[in-house]
């Protein structure tokens, strides 16, 4: 029998990635004649190692000088067989037959994450939707909502998808919640956009410098972020950096702002971030949405303007971070502009990337997301789609391969950094996503698409688990606005609606609370992350960081299963305690801490 396991320190001398300055041991346990490493940087040809075997004749070991930084693949030949990792999908990616091969990222020595993500708790807050503390007036082609918790508005009358609906969110709600905030233990707040904008979401950007006139003033945003920093909560902002709104002083398709836009002359200072193919009508666009007219990638002037002016001036302001929204469609030389501007003032840089951003391929390139010069952090929607896979089927396999795979691949700075959600923007709430019987996608259909009693208490319990799993496993939990208060919504706008204060769900919210004090123990700040037993149904894994240790079991059995363990522990999660044996119930979650 051929045995290998990449995460395990036996097999694989140092778990996760690799630094350019570390020398590597690679066990394998087998008991033939001869085992080969072969090995290959990405692009290039494998080079063959003969691994030397074990005095007990049962392994064979081979030791790797430093490696340079780049994006390696490795599999083994025993006595003419080729062993890779176990069949799946990624199998035919990789243009092998019946298996692929393992990955080892190695990046920088001197790439690190600052300790900002670690051991806490994000929150993201979509502005127009958390708590309204007065309401304005809008321009006259927007729309004023004063019917707080009524549901969003997909299409106008006319039909139109405009986005310009507000319900009046702004900082000073946002302020007066920082206790609630703190309550829930929360020590980074990540903020949907908050520029100037024409639509509610402020993807669209209309003036990079000039807070949305709708939230507020620059002031009252100071005072947030200086009120929040007393209470030791930090805020990440959004970067829009792939485009701009039409709607903005650099475009101004709709002559909104000082007739200099790209759109209104050719001699506009910003004409050279657009391309256009027929002068002023035709240009691109992301996805092709006319509305958000793209951003030549190779454009320098655009790029020294946000580095040198839009990052310092929110750093500047108390930001701790910044979200690169769309970060694949950004080139690598401006995420590493980036990146050099917001570690010099102490700050992360997050990206969103939908899969795995340790060696995702897009738009021709392989990223260099975590070799060292660009990202510290990613949303995890990997975490987030495995997480709700083995909820949904009661198999814990896909799980398990995207947790082995994430270890695996990523420099455990950047493990220990990411976000990890499981409701954005972007995506279906938590409790629909595990409680609707039904998948509905046509966003006209979804608008008067009941969500039932039952279908509500199914995705609740769920997402409870969800979320005790969140909060416990590598990276950071990210709370989108309203899901700890049992808020709803498929996909947007009816993902994003107000958050219902005075009307939450008290179970959720006291289960949100409770995993947020679990949260508070040392050992989940950089501690170690071992799976000690998996079947279908179960998992269970600990967190260990050699003082202290938290053990995790979840079930979607059926039935109640005894679990036997080696030392007393408490289920400080629901209580009690245990001697050896512990009846885990049918489709629950326990979190125990050794009895001291």
């Amino acid at each position: 029998m051929f045995v290998f396991n990449p995460i395990k320190l036996e097999h694989k001398s140092v778990q996760g990635a690799i630094s350019t300055a570390t020398k590597l041991n690679i066990t394998v346990k087998y008991s033939g004649d001869l085992v080969e490493l072969h090995i290959k940087k990405d692009g290039g040809n494998y080079k063959a190692y003969p691994m030397t075997k074990a005095p007990s004749k049962d392994s064979f070991f081979v030791c790797l000088e430093p490696m340079d930084k780049g994006l390696y693949f490795y599999h083994f030949v025993a006595d003419g067989t080729v062993f890779g990792a176990a069949n799946d999908l990624c199998a035919k990616e990789q243009g092998f037959n019946s298996y692929r091969d393992y990955q080892l990222t190695v990046y920088d020595k001197y790439y690190n994450t600052s300790g900002l993500l670690k051991g806490g708790i994000l929150y993201q807050i979509f502005p127009d939707r958390f708590c309204r503390a007065g309401l304005m007036g809008v321009e006259p082609n927007k729309v004023l909502r004063s019917d707080w918790g009524g549901k969003p508005t997909y299409r106008n009358q006319s039909g139109q998808v405009l986005n310009n609906e507000f319900f009046g969110g702004d900082f000073k709600g946002i302020l007066s919640k920082l206790e609630y905030l703190k309550e829930l233990g929360v020590t980074v707040v990540y903020l949907n956009p908050i520029s100037k904008a024409y639509s509610s979401h402020r993807y669209d950007t209309g003036d990079y410098l000039t807070p949305d006139p709708l939230l507020g003033t620059e002031d009252e945003l100071n005072k947030l972020l200086s009120q929040a920093k007393k209470l030791g909560i930090s805020f990440i902002f959004d970067g829009v950096y792939n485009h701009t709104g039409a709607d903005s002083k650099y475009f101004n398709r709709y002559s909104t702002y000082p007739p200099n836009g790209a759109f209104n002359t050719p001699e506009s200072p910003y004409f050279s971030w657009y391309n256009f193919d027929y002068y002023p009508y035709r240009y691109s666009s992301w996805w092709n949405f006319e509305t958000l007219p793209s951003i030549n990638k190779d454009c320098r002037d655009y790029q020294d303007f946000i580095c040198n002016k839009v990052l310092p001036h929110y750093f500047e302001m108390g930001f701790k971070g910044v979200r690169l929204d769309v970060a694949d469609e950004l080139s690598s030389k401006f995420i590493e502009s980036i990146r050099k501007v917001a570690k010099s003032y102490g700050a992360v840089v997050i990206g969103e990337v939908w899969e795995d951003a340790t060696n995702k391929y897009a738009y021709g390139e392989r990223r260099k997301y975590f070799l060292g010069n660009q990202l510290d952090s990613v949303m995890n929607y990997p975490l987030k789609d495995a997480i709700c896979d083995y909820l949904l089927h009661s198999d814990t396999g896909y799980l398990v391969q995207t947790l082995t795979n994430q270890i695996n691949n990523f420099p455990k700075s950047a493990l220990d950094s990411l976000m990890n959600s499981l409701s954005t923007h972007d995506t279906v709430r938590i409790i629909n996503a595990l409680g609707r019987k039904q998948i509905v996608t046509d966003k006209d259909l979804l608008k008067d698409l009941v969500f039932t009693d039952e279908e509500y208490q199914k995705g609740r319990d769920l997402a409870m688990i969800a979320y005790a799993i969140l909060y416990t496993v590598y990276g950071s939990p990210c709370v989108y606005y309203g899901d700890e208060a049992g808020l709803t919504g498929d996909l947007d706008p009816y993902n994003r609606c107000c958050y219902p204060w005075g009307k939450e769900d008290k179970i959720m919210l006291d289960f949100i609370k409770k995993l947020g004090r679990i949260r508070k123990s040392p050992v989940f700040y950089e501690g170690q992350f071992n799976i000690l037993y998996f079947d279908k149904r179960i998992i269970i894994y600990e967190r260990t960081d050699g003082f202290d240790r938290i053990i995790v079991a979840a079930s979607m059995d059926t039935s109640p299963v005894n679990l036997k363990f080696s030392e007393p522990l408490y289920d400080i999660l629901n209580g009690g305690f245990s001697q050896y044996v512990h009846q885990l119930k049918p489709q629950s979650v326990s979190i125990f801490k050794p009895k001291k």
